[in-house]
């Protein structure tokens, strides 16, 4: 489902709603909607810049947000990304683009939608992995405070072969399905879901500048990038904050994290709040939380 939306400043003064209703219904059936125009090309050329200033400092590492997302291997990530890049690069939460996102989340979960985090996401050229199917409801832990849903913005031309986002349409009904990390192995970051039928899965090639949008129920993935180029795209999640816990009790899975993220940012804590920190992560291990 491919739908033209208004761009650029002059957009957001035209129009309240920038989906049509068609698009809405599409997204809350299937879970996901695909957008071929976003941000404007000096919108994405600026967030190239940024990226790259982003990824040669390594921003976030001392806080174990600069990951290897699919291997075992921080300092020489084979997918380097960045978590909440804007709490390194403020200008991410004040730009038109940012407002765009936040004026079509509250048209998709009403009024109440706010911005809950943001994600820098890199793949490298001709070797980067395949994405794992999975659900981002996979990673919600019991601090969750949020039920969100995530543009993911292409910075460059995304095809099958840079690998374009994968969706299985009517997902986002549930149910959650059992996760493990990537390869069984519980430093990786990743988790792939168990189980999938991908017979229906669609997916969602994109120019520069363009976006999908989905519900953090529904399957995704993507393929490897076998093309010469690095496929860089920008994630922002919104959401509305739920009343009662999100996550009752953690996932099985999420108990067995042994992420080296997860290390640098306890050290990054004050004493007590890493005291805090650890005593959770241990009751969490036990099965207590």
């Amino acid at each position: 489902m491919a739908a033209q939306v208004p761009s650029g400043e002059a957009a957001l003064a035209s129009a309240k709603d920038m989906l049509t209703e068609e698009q809405c219904r599409h997204f809350h059936t299937n879970g996901y909607l695909s957008l071929p125009m976003l941000a404007t090309p000096d919108e994405v050329e600026a967030l190239r810049v940024t990226y790259a200033r982003l990824f040669d400092r390594r921003a976030g590492w001392d806080e174990g947000n600069f990951i290897d997302f699919a291997g075992l291997n921080d300092e020489k990530p084979c997918v380097p990304q960045i978590l909440m890049p804007s709490l390194y690069e403020p200008a991410l939460r004040t730009s038109a683009l940012h407002e765009r996102c936040l004026t079509i989340a509250r048209q998709l979960m009403g009024p109440a939608a706010e911005f809950h985090f943001d994600h820098a996401i890199t793949k490298p050229a001709q070797g980067g992995p395949p994405t794992p199917w999975h659900q981002d409801m996979s990673f919600y832990t019991r601090t969750t405070t949020h039920r969100t849903i995530t543009f993911w913005i292409a910075l460059q031309g995304v095809s099958r072969d840079d690998g374009c986002l994968r969706f299985v349409p009517g997902s986002n009904l549930g149910p959650l399905l059992k996760h493990r990390h990537l390869h069984d192995d519980p430093r990786i970051h990743a988790l792939e879901a168990v189980g999938v039928n991908e017979a229906s899965a669609v997916y969602c090639p994109l120019p520069p500048g363009g976006a999908t949008i989905h519900h953090n129920m529904t399957l995704h993935g993507a393929d490897a990038n076998t093309s010469d180029t690095a496929r860089w795209a920008y994630a922002i999640g919104f959401g509305v904050r739920s009343p009662a816990r999100v996550v009752p009790r953690e996932f099985p899975w999420n108990r067995t994290s042994r992420t080296a993220r997860s290390a640098r940012f306890a050290a990054s804590l004050p004493v007590r709040a890493r005291l805090r920190y650890l005593v959770c992560s241990a009751l969490v291990r036990l099965h207590l939380l």
